[in-house]
């Protein structure tokens, strides 16, 4: 194959460019340097003001094993995931898979030194000589198989258009300005670019153009956006133990830690501690919290199984704690490397009995930060645990988003007494004072006498003393559901975005948010309007239940099974639970538009059957077959 040539296609097909709308997979090996090379690009293009997101899709044990690297270049905005027009070809075990899977017109940059056997002639091809130009490059040993991607980051962004500038302004913000670093990379950028510009002829249509659409953004992981959140909702101890995807959560915790939580003299007041295990881990969070401390842990669904007794002691004690639970595939070990929406039933009730806990549901950094302090507010103001539900391609992966906006009021830090008012209240640690469920509290330190109590995660009654009574029992289990009912109108909101007259109804939560945002727009050009509302926490609120009463068949689309958010809704809205279709994706990929899609056409030529009550009038209505 000629270099740069397109078999079986005229060049007047290509007279059309297409600029700024394309996606990009790069192929590698897993423990290469890849991501350097990768990040170098989608920063590069988010630097040209360019909507841009990248999802890394990664091995979960051996170095050597096959990695892709998602980019989505959109100047509409749209960041979901999209199967690919270019392909960057590095991986001699995917080759043959990673050309097949293109579509007729695409475009392949591969490594020439690894042999390509394909018969696909509705590919543009071009083939580059890395051991070649990797010749003269001045560096040593090891490092040279590091860099060596870099490479097909000269040969892009000279076929799609990108300064050489662009690039060391990207390189210099990944390398944190260390030079040595920068001029190793750029070196190798350099040269490839050079060879391209000089051996390649292009053919393909995509290219790049700067736009505006990036100022004033910023891009970081979810993971990153929720750890900077709970510094600035107090949190002072973070306890956990290393489990993909949430061990970024607390390395980012221990970067910004150092730099914004330090006494007058700079010394630390913070303490990050790995546990043994998990189980110490939300242990130190629960005794913290206890204490008055602001907790927080971060884990994965194993890890939140083995929490589950702590969880519910705390919830039972009425003990504040804050856990971020990272998703990936379950069950057991699962995919550890793979999305999912897996763990929101087990979050909900974890723990044994009658337990149910304040779940968050962020979708972007803006939320992931917003909720890393309101998470902490909520667990003080309600004396419980807050779970936040994010998932890998949301902690993991980089996101445009806005600069955060800081809170600018104090902690919410609830029913706490100081040693004046447990005088005047009458301080009884589990006694109902103001209806709301939520009893007031005392902290280690308070100096009134009266203050002082001791609680244990078995029966009680009102004094926290120990009792095996049942109305005591019964009584505290009752006041506990009354506390969650309080919650409900103090958690974040459904954001509801409704079309009168809509053909479709979505509700959703999460990440798939991009696809279903995306799908909408697509659907609207065919014709066909879309009512979404995007959950945020549970429980929910009433705007919900006013919702899918607005709707004949309300689509509930999540990254599981069993569709579990669908049987959560189901409980709490039993009169409506007939309109709720559950639409589910188990594949651990994020979903896509065209997925989405799809999934909107099929049901819409299923009707609906059965009886279902109309909230609006209380009557029973009978839905057409």
């Amino acid at each position: 194959m000629g270099v740069g040539h397109e078999l079986g296609r005229h060049h007047s097909e290509w007279e059309r460019s297409v600029v700024n709308d394309f996606s990009m997979v790069v192929a590698t090996a897993n423990g290469t340097g890849s991501q350097t090379a990768n990040l170098t690009l989608l920063r590069s293009f988010f630097k040209m003001g360019i909507p841009v997101h990248g999802k890394n899709i990664f091995p979960s044990n051996i170095q050597g094993l096959p990695t892709w690297y998602h980019i989505r270049v959109s100047h509409e905005g749209y960041i979901s995931r999209k199967p690919p027009e270019m392909l960057v070809a590095f991986n001699a075990a995917t080759l043959a898979e990673d050309v097949a899977s293109l579509p007729a017109g695409g475009v392949c940059v591969h490594n020439a030194d690894l042999r390509l056997s394909s018969d696909r002639t509705d590919l543009t091809y071009y083939p580059v000589p890395v051991k070649e130009l990797l010749k003269d490059v001045d560096v040593k040993g090891k490092i040279k198989e590091y860099i060596a991607n870099m490479t097909y980051v000269g040969v892009v962004a000279h076929l799609l258009g990108v300064s050489l500038a662009t690039i060391e302004e990207a390189l210099a913000h990944h390398f944190g300005g260390r030079q040595k670093l920068i001029d190793s990379n750029l070196q190798v950028v350099r040269l490839a670019h050079e060879w391209a510009r000089t051996s390649l002829e292009k053919t393909d249509p995509y290219r790049v153009e700067p736009l505006d659409k990036t100022d004033g953004l910023i891009m970081m992981t979810g993971n990153e956006a929720g750890a900077l959140g709970a510094v600035y909702g107090g949190a002072s101890l973070a306890a956990w133990y290393p489990i993909t995807p949430s061990t970024s959560f607390i390395d980012a915790l221990r970067e910004f830690l150092p730099r914004l939580r330090t006494g007058p003299a700079g010394e630390p007041t913070y303490s990050v501690v790995q546990a043994e295990d998990e189980l110490a881990a939300i242990g130190m969070v629960v005794g913290a919290g206890w204490a008055g401390a602001r907790a927080v842990t971060a884990t994965s669904g194993p890890g939140l199984s083995l929490m589950a007794e702590f969880l519910g002691l705390a919830y039972f004690a009425e003990v504040p704690a804050v856990l971020w639970d990272i998703q990936r595939v379950g069950p057991s070990t699962g995919l550890p490397t793979r999305t999912s929406q897996g763990d929101v039933a087990f979050a909900y009730g974890v723990g044994h009995g009658d337990t149910k806990h304040v779940v968050l549901l962020p979708s972007s950094i803006e939320e992931c930060f917003e909720f890393g302090y309101t998470a902490h507010d909520l667990a003080d103001t309600l004396q419980t645990p807050v779970l936040v539900l994010s998932d890998l391609d949301l902690g993991m992966n980089n996101w445009m988003g806005r600069p955060f906006e800081y809170p600018s009021e104090p902690l919410k830090r609830g029913k706490v007494l100081s040693a004046e008012q447990v005088e005047g209240l009458g301080f009884q640690r589990y006694k109902d004072v103001d209806g709301d469920g939520i009893t007031y509290r005392t902290l280690p330190g308070n100096e009134n006498p009266a203050a002082a109590w001791f609680g244990r995660g078995t029966g009680h009654d009102e004094n926290a003393r120990y009792s095996e009574r049942s109305e005591h029992w019964e009584g505290n289990m009752n006041r506990l559901a009354v506390k969650f009912r309080t919650a409900r109108t103090l958690v974040p909101g459904a954001i509801i975005d409704e079309t009168p007259d809509s053909d479709v109804a979505i509700v959703y939560y999460g990440t798939t948010r991009y696809a279903i945002e995306e799908a909408r727009a697509r659907l609207a050009d065919m014709g066909l309007s879309l009512s979404l509302m995007r959950l945020r926490a549970l429980p929910i609120g009433e705007e919900v239940g006013a919702f899918i009463a607005r709707h004949p068949r309300v689509m509930l689309i999540e990254m599981n099974r069993d569709g579990q958010l669908t049987a959560i809704l189901r409980d709490d809205l039993p009169e409506l639970a007939a309109r709720i279709d559950p639409v589910t994706s188990l594949d651990g990929m994020p979903l896509t538009a065209e997925w989405v899609i799809e999934r909107v056409l099929e049901r819409r030529q299923t009707p609906v059957s059965g009886t279902v009550t109309d909230l609006r009038s209380g009557s029973g209505v009978e839905v057409p077959n």
